[in-house]
């Protein structure tokens, strides 16, 4: 069983590695330090409840990811943006008038060798950033926290699945245009 270490080392031991894992979800680096300093606020006054069944880091990671959670749908809830210019264009943009793709996609064949470096989490962060801030929390909440369909609705406020699946389908097709044009056919 597993004990907590005194709260006055958390900053130092996981401070870095929550700011990490809240910035990637949040892309907002003031709001990640505000969701690192509310898992701590959280974590102290929850530690009492801690089990020891998993270890400190996976606990306030576990914290972190609920306040995250939390504040994506309440903002969600605050929010009604209007986003049909950005999702009605991208299908004509990657596509010709026969339905082929305008891109050259026989350049991701080989994703190991190209998702090995550095640059291209780079490039790939940037092009995430360019997305609609409900566009990206989207993607991250599918393709890396690998929520439920239903669970993003949730949290996101979207009507039904089917929309969903359209936004991130058409995410998916702006985020491999981006990538097209800014890594695999850079010359």
């Amino acid at each position: 069983m597993s004990q907590l270490s005194h709260p006055d080392t958390w900053l130092d031991r996981y401070g870095n590695t929550l700011y990490r894992h809240a910035l990637l979800r949040l892309n907002n680096p003031a709001l990640a330090e505000e969701m690192v300093q509310e898992t701590f606020l959280a974590a102290l006054q929850a530690r009492s409840s801690f089990a020891g069944k998993s270890s400190e880091k996976s606990w306030l990671i576990g914290i972190l990811k609920h306040k995250i959670v939390d504040h994506l749908r309440k903002v969600s809830r605050e929010q009604t943006a209007d986003y049909r210019g950005y999702l009605e264009d991208l299908p004509a943009q990657n596509f010709d008038e026969l339905g082929r793709w305008r891109i050259d996609i026989s350049a991701w064949s080989d994703p190991d060798r190209a998702l090995q470096g550095e640059q291209l989490r780079k490039v790939l962060e940037m092009c995430l950033s360019r997305l609609p801030e409900r566009f990206y929390h989207m993607f991250i909440l599918k393709e890396i926290d690998g929520l439920k369909s239903t669970e993003i609705c949730k949290i996101l406020n979207i009507s039904t699945t089917n929309n969903l699946w359209v936004m991130l389908s058409r995410t998916r097709m702006q985020l491999r245009r981006c990538l097209d044009i800014h890594w695999f056919n850079k010359k």
